[in-house]
């Protein structure tokens, strides 16, 4: 019985163990709302119930303790969800071990339209200071999205174009929050305002602001991981500990600032909003990312180090548009349009301040989807998707030429309702093309996706579903184009315009069981890819860096999700709940590994990870302690090392001082742990932070 077999039979008796333990409350301490709808995945009115794929939300008080100064930060402790983390200010979430332009990161419903795909060290424009609610959707989510989402979707919802009309002149939030490990300080604040009415509808002004600034943040011990030091002690190089960096992660500060304002029209069945945001960043990249000289020039690594590491500069400005018009027709029940378009660049500053290398990104995406009125048992809705980017890379890292890309998708959805019995069916065809304007050359792609599922309601509390999904992905521009040195990864990256479209066929079950006092939610999914786009190592060395080939080969991703939660009873005048998750993935190439003895493991896939969490709560005053774990990763590919396994205790404290201002406090990190994410290039150079107090005010008004 293999790893992967001997964990899927150990998972179901731990999620039921929490789920059955201890007594029953009765129904006053319901959970969150059951039937809520999940936006994102299916232009369908689907709650999460009826979702055939795994999903999760964060939201209100889970939000509000998970919330980071990246998106990335923010959502790792999610079942499935790990990170890049390439230092604080630039992490990226990953879904089931995958990443890059395989997750479609969006903000409200429409692309990001950054640059954060293209390299684990740029930041993402998405950033969670805003954020109302967090939707993740794992699986076959590009059938409304694009390919780009293969992966999986995660849309940020920050409510900058209002959708409802307010309750009174106005209402909005605010928050400020402190740091100990990086002396750290976050404010934001948004609200609405109650501009005036017509006689059929409202009009509503947005406004939000945020900030946040951090310094170089504490680190237990070495910022060399012992794996690292001592693979080069066994290659002979020496170390003088004096000499070392410990203590503080150097170049790892970050400061971020954002503004915004929308302008909404809301009337009984329709409402029409516009918003424009400003973001702007600055990073630095930790752990040496100093650019390599061309062969023959003189190199003083010493005095490079004296001047300091790269820092990063992105700002975007962005305007967005959104729309919903109820039809109420015998044949058409909603129409909605939305759209965005920003402009994006991205700077990359040299120790002495010279610029090196500047990215933009300037781009626009429109969707319109209509749904069709609900017949007896049979629902649909179709829709459109257009988008346009102009992308460049000027300076040391160009390693990807100007290019324009351009999509058109059109998508078909269909639900049937029959008793216990839920069925879906969706069907997506996509264009893509890909001009490369150095050589002035265009790839077309063309591509049909689809996927059907079905739910079955074992019981009011208990339902299973199913599905089968054959998606095709078109290469990026970078797969087909890339030329150059990749300095924040250290490999020369090579494209290849022969790759034609990536192709899954994936599987997934999901198991739930919810009632008022207990949820438990277990997925398992298999997808084998066929032409997998991958960057193999290919042996040589340019410029001084190793020499990275994009290639498609078969590969098989596999693996599970675990979470359960239990109100076990009461202690005093707290409520005493228990949770649990449980997660694994194994992604293999079908190339033999090091010892000829199987499939290549795939690099920085996440180990098995699993927490545990106790909470207490009163009508104001809510108390958690967790521990987060993450097992050794032996299992690894061409040119990685080990990571050791590491657990983490945090611990909440939130307590209402009256019904609309809450102060929040939190430890993470609490015994001071050096941890390390495998799934990071610089996890042997940058660990996670250390012990963390973090001091949290928030008010509603």
């Amino acid at each position: 019985m293999n790893i992967f077999n001997r964990i899927l039979c150990a998972t179901l008796p731990v999620g039921l163990g929490i789920l059955y333990s201890g007594p029953s409350w009765s129904a006053e301490a319901a959970p969150d709302d059951i039937d809520e709808i999940i936006v994102t995945g299916s232009p369908l009115s689907v709650t999460s119930r009826e979702n055939l794929t795994g999903i999760s939300v964060l939201t209100g008080e889970e939000l509000a303790q998970r919330l980071n100064g990246s998106l990335g930060e923010t959502l790792k402790s999610e079942p499935g969800i790990s990170s890049t983390f390439f230092g604080p200010g630039a992490s990226r979430p990953l879904i089931r071990g995958q990443g890059g332009n395989r997750i479609r990161i969006l903000d409200n419903g429409i692309g990001s339209i950054d640059a954060s795909a293209a390299s684990p060290d740029h930041a993402g424009s998405v950033e969670p200071a805003q954020a109302k609610r967090i939707e993740i959707v794992r699986g076959s989510g590009l059938l409304r999205y694009g390919s780009s989402g293969s992966g999986g979707i995660i849309n940020v919802i920050d409510g900058r174009i209002p959708d409802r009309a307010v309750d009174g002149l106005y209402r909005g939030s605010a928050r400020i929050a402190l740091s100990s490990v990086d002396n750290g300080y976050e404010g934001a604040i948004g609200s609405d305002f109650a501009l005036g009415s017509t006689p059929t509808g409202d009009f509503v002004l947005h406004l939000d602001a945020s900030t946040r600034k951090t310094k170089d943040y504490d680190i237990p011990d070495f910022a060399e991981s012992a794996i690292l030091r001592a693979s080069e002690e066994e290659e002979g190089e020496g170390h003088d500990e004096e000499e070392e960096t410990r203590d503080i992660l150097a170049n790892s500060a970050t400061q971020t600032s954002s503004v915004a304002a929308g302008l909404s029209y809301i009337g009984s069945q329709s409402f029409f909003g516009v918003a424009i945001k400003s973001i702007g960043a600055t990073y630095g990249i930790p752990g040496g990312h100093e650019h390599h000289e061309e062969e023959g020039e003189d190199h003083d690594h010493e005095e490079e180090e004296e001047e300091g590491g790269v820092t990063i500069e992105l700002e975007q400005t962005r305007f967005d548009v959104n729309s919903r018009f109820e039809l109420d027709t015998a044949w058409l029940d909603t129409l909605s349009i939305s759209g965005g378009y920003a402009d994006y660049t991205h700077k990359e500053l040299e120790g002495d301040g010279a610029i090196g290398t500047v990215f933009a990104n300037k781009g626009w995406e429109a969707r319109a989807e209509i749904v069709q009125s609900a017949t007896a048992h049979w629902q649909a809705a179709h829709g459109i998707q257009f988008s346009r980017r102009e992308f460049s890379a000027i300076g040391e890292e160009a390693f990807v030429p100007p290019t324009i890309s351009k999509l058109v998708g059109i998508f078909s959805f269909h639900e049937w309702g029959l008793g216990d019995w839920h069925v879906e069916a969706a069907g997506r065809y996509e264009h893509n093309s890909h001009t490369n304007e150095t050589a002035n050359t265009t790839l077309d792609f063309n591509g049909i996706s689809l996927s059907a599922g079905v739910d079955y309601h074992i019981s009011e509390d208990m339902s299973l579903a199913g599905s089968l999904y054959r998606t095709e992905r078109a290469p990026t521009s970078e797969e087909l184009f890339s030329n150059g040195p990749h300095l924040a990864t250290n490999q020369f990256e090579v494209g290849d315009v022969s790759l034609g479209n990536e192709t899954a066929l994936g599987a997934e079950i999901s198991l739930r069981y919810r009632t008022d006092t207990a949820h438990f939610t277990f997925n398992l999914f298999n997808i084998d890819y066929q032409d997998y786009i991958y960057e193999r190592v290919t042996g040589t060395e340019q410029d001084g860096l190793a020499v990275y080939q994009f290639t498609a080969t078969d590969a098989v991703f596999k693996g599970f999700e675990l979470d359960a939660e239990k109100q076990v009873g009461s202690l005093g005048a707290f409520d005493i709940s228990v949770d649990a998750s449980l997660e694994y993935v194994k992604a293999t190439l079908d190339i033999q590994d090091l010892d000829g003895l199987g499939d290549m493991p795939l690099p920085r896939i996440p180990p098995l990870g699993f927490s545990f969490g106790v909470s207490a709560a009163t009508d104001t005053l809510n108390l958690r302690a967790e521990l987060e774990h993450s097992s050794a990763k032996d299992s690894i590919s061409l040119g990685e090392l080990p990571t050791e396994g590491y657990t983490l205790v945090n611990v909440f404290a939130g307590y209402d001082i009256t019904d609309d201002i809450t102060l929040r406090v939190s430890v993470h990190n609490l015994t001071d742990q050096d941890a390390r994410q495998h799934t990071s290039f610089l996890k042997d150079l940058v660990p996670l932070p250390g012990r963390n107090f973090r001091f949290n005010v928030a008010a509603r008004f």
